[in-house]
């Protein structure tokens, strides 16, 4: 569940028109939400291979209290298949985090932005787990014509027996075809998560579709590459913006 949690911890970026980075897309964005403004989001994502599958469902809070700072905190319910135990549902991890943009040229459309999060073990279902720490870096470039480039990556430490400590890396690249369409394409890497596992590589392709001045549909999906084993990862959600 260690890549589901820290692909829920999301930040929608600006207004009504298609958001450039972030969300949908498992590529964070160094873009804080806008001074004095909420983005609320209900989301659904998840990953399996043939009949496994881990997914969390919830709500994702965030607001910028100060010029770019951004507060953000996820409230999950997580659920899983497997064909030994069937579906389990309960309670999800809560993640908290702190957004900080502490460069951005906007004549040259670069920024750049740290992530921290912590992974609280709320989960139900995940007995004797421990606070798991993301520590991210992100930068972005605008170029004209609706293009962005965003990418970077981080550390995970994620103790606890069996665990293991791990580096992810990102890259994306969207397009705004008008004023109520995004569409990109991303690509991820990250270690192995416990002792003795695979690294793994995601691929996948999004969209943001605005429905109205405070709406937005977020889908995005693609496939996973882990041990010559190919899975799948899902995502879908409607935000709102005021």
């Amino acid at each position: 569940m260690s890549f589901v949690r820290s692909f829920v911890a999301l930040a929608l970026a600006s207004a009504a028109a298609p958001a450039s980075a972030g969300p949908p897309y498992l590529t964070d964005d160094p873009v804080p939400t806008d001074t004095g403004h909420w983005e609320i989001y209900a989301f659904g994502a998840g990953e399996g291979r043939a009949s496994t599958f881990d997914g969390d469902a919830g709500t994702d809070l965030n607001y910028g209290p100060v010029e770019g700072v951004q507060l953000t905190a996820t409230l999950p319910l997580s659920f899983s298949h497997e064909p030994a135990v069937g579906w389990r549902t309960g309670t999800g991890d809560v993640e908290l985090g702190v957004k900080y943009r502490f460069f951005h040229d906007k004549n040259r459309g670069l920024s750049a932005a740290i992530f921290p999060r912590v992974i609280l073990p709320t989960a139900s279902h995940s007995p004797g787990e421990r606070a798991r720490f993301l520590l991210p870096l992100w930068v972005g470039k605008d170029f004209k014509g609706g293009t962005s480039v965003f990418g970077g990556g981080g550390y995970l430490i994620n103790p606890g027996v069996g665990n293991r400590n791990f580096w992810q890396a990102a890259i994306a690249v969207t397009q705004d075809v008008n004023s109520d369409l995004s569409v990109g394409a991303e690509i991820t890497r990250q270690g192995p998560d416990v002792t003795g596992g695979t690294a793994q590589t995601r691929a996948g392709v999004g969209s943001i579709i605005g429905v109205s001045k405070h709406a937005n549909i977020l889908l995005s999906a693609g496939p996973t590459w882990a041990e010559h084993r190919t899975g799948y990862h899902l995502y879908a959600a409607l935000g709102f913006n005021y």
